[in-house]
């Protein structure tokens, strides 16, 4: 299955996106035990990979957009507008 991640909000977007949510563990008796393949634990860990990957890119676009507010401030200051 093909997960479509979130890409870098372009120049103006509002950047108050929500952290993705974390799947729901299945409780133990969720499971059949009959040996499914696969089971609702495997069906879990893979989803929980793929949130883990949506976590990591968020956190990688969040600190951009940070990173970009402040440069964005010292370019803007009087005092870097001064020295060039």
């Amino acid at each position: 299955m093909l997960t479509t991640m979130p890409t870098k909000p372009r120049e103006g977007a509002p950047t108050n996106d929500a952290a993705p949510t974390p799947p729901v563990q299945p409780d133990l008796d969720d499971c059949c035990a009959s040996g499914c393949n696969p089971c609702i634990f495997d069906l879990y860990e893979e989803e929980l990979d793929r949130y883990r990957a949506r976590l990591q890119l968020w956190e990688a676009n969040n600190a951009v957009i940070a990173i970009e507010k402040d440069i964005r401030k010292i370019v803007k200051s009087p005092k870097a507008s001064s020295k060039q």
